[in-house]
């Protein structure tokens, strides 16, 4: 190991006294203040960038919505009218074969009429 003077001791001491320290400390503090600053002024364009995209997600999710909701709204008017559509087809089909049985009913009677004429 190498051996340090007394002298050589002494001018180390002396070096890291605090006069001859504290205008470099404070050199390095005014550096990190501003760097802290320099951060925290990026951290808000940042933030500032990010609450704006936010903002265009959320005006973009609620056009969606109106959009969908319009739609479901006119699904909802066309089953309506598809559904009356089979409502009043049924009603017409009913009507015909219940036509139809009645006609057939007549027949069968008439039917009937003849063949006990013919038997007797």
């Amino acid at each position: 190991m190498a051996e340090i003077t007394k002298k050589e001791f002494l001018e180390l001491l002396d070096e890291f006294s605090e006069k001859k320290l504290e205008p470099k400390f404070s050199k390095i503090n005014s550096q990190f203040v501003e760097f802290k600053e320099d951060i925290i002024h990026q951290f808000h364009i940042i933030s500032e960038d990010v609450i704006s995209k936010v903002q265009l997600v959320a005006e973009g999710v609620a056009s969606l919505n109106e959009k969908l909701d319009r739609h479901i709204d006119e699904d909802k008017r066309e089953h309506k009218d598809i559904l009356a559509a089979i409502k009043f087809s049924y009603a017409e089909l009913d009507r015909r074969i219940t036509t139809l049985e009645a006609e057939m009913e007549d027949l069968k009677r008439r039917m009937d009429k003849i063949e006990r004429r013919s038997v007797s």
